[in-house]
């Protein structure tokens, strides 16, 4: 399955009060491994940035000022999102904002992106998983381990590289399996399996520490103490017997 990592910074919100999409982040996943193709560019929205949310993400209507704007890069934006599976960190924000702006250019086709893509947010995902705790994706990065020390502000491409490795730890608790002979090696070729290692048979033996006969006892008591407690034999006691 394919998978794009989608995030987006906006003017402010909500979408309903005219705000605009500024940035666009995307990571793309294939069979749970980064590609290292991504999608991200910064918009011109033709409207002022709210203070608050400038205090978010740091980006400035200055900044923005030469940049293009959403219909400049449409096209290219959706081809790259087309038929994957969006994973997005409260996903009916980031779509609302998506949906508005094709539809203020007229492209109705476009303007549920639902149609072309399937979705999964992770927000819905870490509530089910996580009941009355907190979800923001710092909070999770915390939770699985993933570093975001970076992330002194929002970012759309930095976010989305973060939800990516939290969205994958999530489901697998492995984020790349680098086999020999799988996947590309760095300029594009096939990397070629790694030669087999065999040990020599003359190696050092490993030492098997076996238990004393006051070890075995101790066990044993132990073992009589839990029975007794719990008013019945161990499953497998009762298997042997």
């Amino acid at each position: 399955m394919r998978s794009v990592v989608l995030d987006t910074e906006t003017t402010g919100m909500p979408v309903a009060d005219g705000h605009r999409i500024i940035e666009i982040g995307c990571v793309e996943v294939i069979g749970r491994r980064l590609t290292g193709r991504h999608y991200h560019v910064y918009l011109q929205p033709d409207r002022e940035v709210d203070e608050g949310a400038i205090a978010v993400h740091g980006i400035t209507n200055e900044f923005l000022v030469d940049k293009p704007r959403f219909r400049d890069v449409a096209d290219e934006f959706f081809e790259f999102i087309k038929g994957a599976q969006l994973v997005i960190h409260n996903a009916a924000f980031d779509l609302g904002f998506i949906n508005n702006e094709f539809a203020l250019l007229g492209q109705q086709e476009r303007a549920e992106i639902t149609d072309h893509c399937s979705v999964l947010d992770t927000l819905l995902m870490a509530r089910e998983r996580h009941p009355g705790q907190r979800n923001s994706l710092d909070a999770l990065c915390k939770r699985y381990g993933v570093d975001n020390s970076g992330r002194d502000l929002h970012g759309a491409l930095l976010d989305a590289e973060i939800l990516a490795d939290v969205w994958l730890t999530m489901t697998g608790g492995q984020t790349n399996l680098s086999l020999a002979g799988d996947g590309e090696s760095s300029d594009g070729g096939r990397q070629q399996p790694s030669p087999i290692r065999r040990l020599p048979a003359d190696r050092p033996r490993t030492a098997v520490l076996r238990a004393s006969e006051e070890e075995l006892a101790a066990h044993m008591a132990r073992m009589a103490a839990i029975e007794k407690a719990a008013g019945a034999a161990p499953l497998w006691a009762q298997l042997e017997g």
